[in-house]
């Protein structure tokens, strides 16, 4: 996610906690932008943990498997 994105959903949160708070199209900026980074997360920690081996006490070297 680009830097000024995440610069953007800063700015969307102090405003927010501001007594004036967000207008309706400002709240739904910051929703899609919300989503955008969640997403953008997950994805690197999906490929974090897929390029991540266990080490079995005879050895071997294994990848994660995923619970399903």
């Amino acid at each position: 996610m680009e830097q000024y994105k995440i610069d953007r959903i800063n700015v969307l949160a102090k405003k927010a906690r501001q007594p004036d708070g967000l207008t309706p199209a400002e709240q739904a900026e910051r929703d899609a932008l919300r989503k955008e980074y969640v997403a953008a997360h997950r994805d690197s920690l999906v490929a974090q943990l897929e390029r991540t081996y266990v080490i079995g006490s005879d050895g071997v070297k294994r990848p994660l498997s995923k619970k399903e």
